[in-house]
């Protein structure tokens, strides 16, 4: 009788050493009781024609995959397939069969089941996902444009662009993305566009996608003139290039004592210009506004009986010891009247930025709203803070020779979403009007009737 107990005790303690094992085993880690993962939206949108991505994955091997398209009156299994090979992650770029033939107006669900080689016979996850059919092209109409554009200049567009599901919406020119601007009310669309000066030629396409990858492009077809802008060749002198040059150099260069007369100079033309020409893009790219009902903005005077000294596209060359060692665009205005010269905006704007920025020397970026931004470089003053709103007639600060400027000037430019654009344009109030605010206007009158 007594061994009997002693046997029962030892099974006991033997059962209990054995479940406190298996326990122990389950939660180390060297067991898999996790189930596996299905990385895919709960809602996704399809045309019919691209595959559907996803991919499943586990931390130890995936033994099988089923997956079935459900609606209300039917089930089919689109994929049933027992995994061969061990493998912890498999992308799936699903396609239904072609003989599938869908409704856009039914509801659809995939049903996602995967299974790995887990404890106890593998775990299970299942995922069912929303699928809405949708093969239709968002629609794209043009409502009003400019007539033309100058090489450097600007246009406008207004557009309309309609799609239940549409997911992305912008124009783009010669690999530079415009983002265009609510206007007036939903479905229509506005922008400001630039023909970069660098460019020999001018295309701009509308490019409406949809949440299912539909995708329309519509043309935006301007009359284009051309202009030939200046080209200078300038012999650089070693007085320039141990003053000036010199001291932008010895501020800026990591490497300034290795560097001699022409490596200073090709690093401030080209290594720092670019440097500080990518801070103005990266600001000046912004489109804040979801929506605009109008835009009107006076022409630009930013320089009192100011004369201009330099103009905007000026493509200059230049050479040392009659060898051509390095080249520029002058994207400006350059305007000069007295020396430290109040700048005024005569029109109101948000103050974008504010800093020393290399060859700009004190820089200062104003934007007026719908993508248009204005600049001022080489001040010796400025009297406005970033991040704060100004008024018409604001006095932003004085002329000066920060930054690469020989003599005291304004460095005026003017851009649009990122790209510089002739300064003259935005300084013609019949050009203004023609070219951008009869077109609005016009466009505004069409979309309310």
């Amino acid at each position: 009788m007594k061994g009997a107990k002693n046997k029962t005790f030892i099974f006991a303690l033997i059962l209990i050493g054995l479940i406190f094992a298996v326990i122990g085993v389950f939660n180390s880690g060297s067991i898999d009781n996790e189930a596996p993962k299905i990385s895919i939206n709960d809602t996704i949108y399809w045309n019919q024609k691209s595959p559907i991505n996803l991919n499943i994955s586990d931390n130890a091997a995936l033994q099988s995959i089923k997956i079935e398209l459900v609606d209300a009156n039917a089930t089919q299994i689109i994929l049933n397939e027992e995994i061969s090979e061990p493998k912890n992650s498999i992308d799936l770029n699903l396609q239904l069969p072609k003989s599938l033939i869908l409704d856009r107006n039914r509801a659809y669900k995939l049903i996602i089941e995967a299974k790995d080689f887990g404890f106890f016979g593998g775990n299970t996850v299942t995922k069912s996902v929303n699928l809405i059919i949708d093969s239709k092209k968002p629609q794209i109409q043009i409502i009003n444009q400019s007539y033309k554009i100058t090489k450097g200049g600007s246009a406008v567009v207004v557009f309309r662009a309609t799609d239940e599901n549409l997911q992305n919406l912008y124009i783009e020119s010669d690999g530079h993305i415009f983002k265009p601007t609510k206007f007036v009310k939903d479905g229509y669309w506005a922008s400001l566009l630039a023909w970069n000066i660098q460019n020999p030629s001018f295309k701009a396409k509308i490019i409406a996608i949809d949440k299912a990858g539909n995708r329309s492009i519509s043309n935006i077809d301007y009359y284009l003139q051309d202009r030939k802008y200046k080209e200078s060749r300038i012999a650089l002198s070693d007085r320039f290039l141990d003053g000036k040059i010199d001291e932008l150099a010895n501020q800026y260069a990591q490497d300034y004592a290795q560097l001699d007369r022409l490596a200073k100079f090709k690093f401030v033309n080209e290594t720092l210009r670019i440097s500080n020409e990518d801070i103005i893009h990266k600001i000046t790219s912004a489109v804040p506004e979801e929506i605009i009902d109008r835009f009107y903005i006076e022409p630009f005077y930013p320089l009192k009986n100011g004369a201009a000294v330099a103009s905007f596209g000026d493509h200059r060359f230049y050479t040392y010891n009659g060898d051509e060692v390095s080249q520029s665009w002058h994207m400006g205005l350059d305007l000069a009247s007295t020396a430290m010269a109040s700048m005024v905006t005569n029109n109101a704007a948000f103050v974008a930025y504010n800093d020393l920025n290399g060859i700009y020397g004190e820089n200062i970026i104003l934007y007026h709203g719908f993508g248009l931004y204005t600049l001022y470089g080489h001040c010796n003053e400025t009297s406005v803070k970033a991040g704060e709103h100004i008024g018409k007639n604001h006095i932003i600060g004085k002329t000066g020779t920060t930054g690469l400027a020989l003599g005291d000037h304004l460095h005026f430019g003017v851009l649009v979403q990122g790209i510089e654009v002739r300064p003259e344009e935005w300084m013609d109030k019949k050009w203004m009007k023609d070219n951008i605010y009869d077109v609005l206007e016009s466009a505004k009158k069409a979309i309310n009737n």
